[in-house]
């Protein structure tokens, strides 16, 4: 109960802070082109974010190497969510001299959020589909809710070590996750049908790759000459 000799802006002061929302999406973004932009922007203003970072691999366990350098998929990360709101940039995978484990970066932003603030972990259908290869995978839940980006062509089963955790887990509604963390919900999406393996083709033959990425990741491709085969 708050102390009635309290003045109203005396009490106001005392009352917890309205949740902060969090995603967080993944990946070696080599290079960061629209598909993961449009996906990631359609995700935050369904579900409120006040926040969705785009987080950086270093060394991605179950990829092959990036093909530029940390440096440059950083930069060009930055300079596609410049002026973009939610979306923002956490480059803290790219501090870390080991591979870049999905559950050590979570416990790093949990341990910066609020006890009551939502974190939201976006995993693609093939991504999700691979958590149990992934290191202390059962531990995710313990510190964000995880959304999984389904195309509605997507036909494929969940491993059988997911199939009790989704029925456990899993609700229908994914406005309706409550809590901090612990709960799965699926967002559905018909993606932009681009690709950055294929990004890297079209430069490497020397083709442009305009409108499949934004035109100030572009500039930067062209400037450092990235992808590009050797002449």
């Amino acid at each position: 109960m708050v102390d009635s000799s309290l003045g109203a802006a005396d009490a106001a002061n005392l009352s917890p802070t309205a949740p902060r929302r969090v995603g967080v999406l993944g990946g070696t973004f080599d290079p960061v082109h629209i598909g993961h932009l449009r996906s990631a922007l359609e995700v935050a203003e369904l579900l409120g974010f006040d926040e969705l970072r785009l987080t950086p691999n270093a060394r991605p366990p179950h990829r092959d190497m990036p093909q530029v350098t940390a440096q440059d998929r950083l930069a060009m990360v930055e300079k596609a969510v410049q002026g973009v709101t939610p979306l923002t940039v956490d480059a803290r995978e790219l501090l870390r001299d080991k591979p870049s484990y999905t559950i050590d970066t979570l416990e790093s932003m949990r341990a910066e959020l609020c006890a009551h603030d939502p974190l939201f972990l976006l995993l693609g259908w093939d991504a999700f589909c691979g958590l149990p290869s992934w290191h202390r995978w059962e531990e995710l839940l313990q510190h964000c809710h995880i959304l999984v980006l389904q195309r509605p062509d997507a036909d494929s089963e969940p491993p059988d070590a997911l199939r009790n955790l989704l029925a456990a887990r899993c609700i229908s509604d994914p406005a309706a996750l409550k809590g901090p963390s612990g709960q799965i919900a699926f967002v559905w999406q018909t993606p932009l049908s681009v690709s950055a393996t294929q990004i890297r083709q079209l430069l490497a033959s020397g083709k442009s790759v305009r409108f499949l990425v934004p035109d100030a990741v572009l500039a930067y491709i062209d400037a450092h000459g990235l992808y590009r085969a050797p002449n």
